[in-house]
């Protein structure tokens, strides 16, 4: 019996390739060319190919216009990543297609940039680092590069599902204080002490630092925009490792040149891979490429996800454990 076809729109880490193309006629993509930004191309391929699911990743050209397009031999579309913001997925149901996705094992990679990128804006860590690399440093002095310490700070978890909780526990350790914002409050034993906020401007009245963790989409578009900027308190910090479009990049960087927010550490960006041209000249926010992910532990449990959801469509004829669509 033939193997299943797999489309692999994006280079992934060998032992997943390895894997993938033990199990399936995998037509890999070794070169990461940047083919699956052009829904045409993904559609012409799969069509060449005859493929019967799509591997695909973040940032892929999978609109509505490309799923429709899309040859009848393909069934499933396994995305390489938690969030389907690249997907339409109301397309993909009218289609017939099954879509996927990996959560659960990033959870922890990700808390662990959310909580760099809050230590790299409170201690100045980019400023540093780069003072260093310029040769500019000329040694130790008693009010150089002064930053503040998360030590006794109020951290509000913007979302507080399994990346937020994590990173509660990763701040317990640095003796914060935990408040939440969510659509509702979570159980007693999820929530550790942390404390719930039904309110927008109570939530951000109360807390030092803002870490968000909030998907995508219309809903949450420029969710953190000028006006609940100025109901943060002067001088606190913003992370983001949700998604860049629930950022007004102007209202952010207006606050940050005046010193309202006195840094801010950004891993995702509206638009990616472009970034919002004022960030690039202001040394109090670090900039990360979307690193949330990115520990070889993580990537290959990712692909181990994908793998298991093709499999269980493609070859047992059964239901994807990461159905979400």
């Amino acid at each position: 019996m033939a193997k299943p076809v797999i489309l692999v729109t994006r280079k992934l880490p060998d032992g997943v390739e390895a894997r993938l193309s033990s199990l399936f006629d995998a037509r890999l993509n070794p070169a990461d060319d940047p083919w699956p930004r052009d829904g045409a191309e993904i559609v012409r391929r799969a069509a060449e190919a005859g493929a019967a699911g799509i591997l695909c990743a973040a940032g892929d050209a999978m609109d509505a216009r490309t799923i429709a397009a899309l040859p009848p031999s393909v069934r499933i579309l396994a995305t390489f990543s938690v969030g389907t913001d690249h997907i339409d997925l109301d397309a993909a149901r009218a289609r017939g297609l099954v879509v996927t996705n990996t959560p659960e094992v990033l959870s922890f990679a990700t808390a662990e940039i959310a909580f760099t990128l809050m230590l790299m804006a409170a201690r100045r860590a980019g400023e540093g680092e780069r003072l260093v690399r310029a040769g500019a440093w000329t040694g130790w002095a008693p009010t150089q590069l002064m930053g503040v310490t998360l030590e006794g700070k109020k951290l509000g978890i913007l979302g507080f599902g399994r990346i937020g909780r994590e990173l509660a526990q990763m701040a317990r350790g640095m003796r914060m204080e935990i408040h939440y914002r969510n659509r509702s409050r979570v159980a007693p034993d999820l929530e550790e002490g942390a404390i719930f906020h039904d309110s927008d401007d109570g939530f951000l009245a109360a807390i030092d630092v803002l870490s968000m963790h909030i998907p995508g989409g219309e809903a949450t578009r420029k969710w953190l925009d000028a006006e609940r900027i100025a109901k943060m308190k002067p001088g606190a910090l913003v992370v983001n490792t949700g998604r860049g479009t629930t950022v007004d990049d102007a209202a952010l960087v207006a606050a940050l040149r005046s010193g309202h927010i006195r840094a801010a550490g950004l891993d995702v960006y509206d638009g990616e891979p472009s970034v919002f041209p004022s960030y690039l000249g202001l040394e109090n926010v670090a900039l990360l490429p979307h690193l949330g992910s990115a520990t070889i532990e993580t990537r290959d449990a990712m692909g181990a996800r994908c793998i298991e959801n093709l499999e269980a469509l493609l070859m047992k004829d059964q239901e994807p454990p990461c159905r979400v669509a």
